[in-house]
C-alpha cells in the first residue's frame, strides 16, 4: 500500500470499460495510493450512472454534456442540467463542458452547448471541468468574458506555458494526464515545470488517455501514481510534495472534504 495521497481529479468510472471489474481497478488504485475519484458525465443518458457512483464515499462527480457527444445531446438537455443541478447537492461541477476544435462540423454547435453550461455554473458558483481541444485560446478568451466565479479544471491540458498561464490567471487549474508522459510533449513538459505548485492537479481520464508504454491498453486509475512520478521528475520536487500539492489544489478547487 502506498503512502502518498492522491486524487484521480478526472476518471470516467462509469463507463461500461469498467463493468467486468471496476471494484478490483478501484482496489488497485487505492493500493497506488490513489485515495479519492472524481467522475464528470459525458452525457445525460450517463447521469443516472454518475449519480450512482457518487453514493460512494471515495468517488465525487460532476454532471455535464461532452463536446464529443454532440448527436446524443437532444433537445432540452441544457434544462435538464439545469434541474439536475438543483436536485443534486453532491455535484461538485459541472462538466464534462468544452470545445473539441477537431469536430468542425458541430464547431459552431458545440460552442453554443458550451456557453449554456458555463452560464449554469456562474449562476450556481460551480466550477466548470472543460475539454479544451485545439481551442486554448478561445477558450481562455470566453472564460475571461463570462468572469466565471468558482474558475475550473483545464482537464487534460496539453498547451504552452503561456496558455497555462492565462488559465491559471482565470481561477482555473490544469489537468496533468497521460500526455505529460510522452517525450514528444515538450512544450507541454515545459508549462508542467512552470507551474505554480497550487495550479494544477493530476488525473488519468480512465479509459482513455493511455499513459507512454501503455499504447492500446485500458488507462485505470491506478496510473495517476505514475503521472506524478513523471510530474516530480519535471518539476524538480518529491513524488510526495507533488501529490500534496496536486490533492490540496484538488479538494480546494471541488470542495471536497478532507475524509
Amino acid at each position: 500500500m502506498s503512502d502518498l495521497d492522491l486524487i484521480d481529479a478526472h476518471c470516467h468510472l462509469d463507463f461500461p470499460d469498467f463493468d467486468a471489474d471496476r471494484e478490483a481497478v478501484l482496489e488497485r488504485a487505492r493500493a497506488g495510493g490513489v485515495r479519492r475519484f472524481v467522475v464528470p458525465a459525458t452525457t445525460r443518458t450517463r447521469w443516472a450512472d454518475v449519480l450512482a457512483l457518487g453514493s460512494r464515499d471515495d468517488v465525487d462527480i460532476c454532471l455535464g454534456l461532452h463536446p464529443c457527444f454532440m448527436n446524443e445531446h437532444a433537445e432540452g438537455a441544457i434544462e435538464a442540467l439545469a434541474q439536475a443541478l438543483d436536485q443534486y447537492p453532491e455535484v461538485v461541477a459541472v462538466g464534462e463542458c468544452g470545445i473539441d476544435a477537431r469536430f468542425v462540423e458541430t464547431l459552431d454547435a458545440q460552442w453554443r452547448l458550451f456557453d449554456a453550461q458555463l452560464r449554469l455554473a456562474k449562476a450556481r458558483r460551480l466550477p466548470v471541468v472543460v475539454h479544451c481541444v485545439r481551442a486554448n485560446d478561445q477558450v481562455a478568451k470566453r472564460l475571461r468574458q463570462l468572469d466565471l466565479p468558482a474558475g475550473g479544471l483545464i482537464h487534460a491540458f496539453a498547451g504552452s506555458p503561456e496558455q497555462a498561464r492565462k488559465f491559471l490567471d482565470l481561477g482555473f487549474k490544469v489537468g496533468l494526464g497521460g500526455a505529460v508522459t510522452h517525450e514528444r510533449a515538450q512544450r507541454l513538459r515545459r508549462a508542467v515545470a512552470s507551474l505554480p505548485n497550487d495550479g494544477y492537479v493530476l488525473e488519468t481520464d480512465s479509459p482513455d488517455m493511455p499513459l507512454a508504454g501503455h499504447r492500446g491498453e485500458r488507462n485505470e486509475p491506478s496510473r495517476v501514481a505514475e503521472v506524478c512520478r513523471l510530474v516530480a521528475e519535471l518539476r524538480g520536487q518529491s513524488e510526495e510534495g507533488v501529490a500534496a500539492d496536486s490533492t490540496a489544489t484538488a479538494r480546494a478547487l471541488f470542495g471536497l472534504d478532507s475524509g
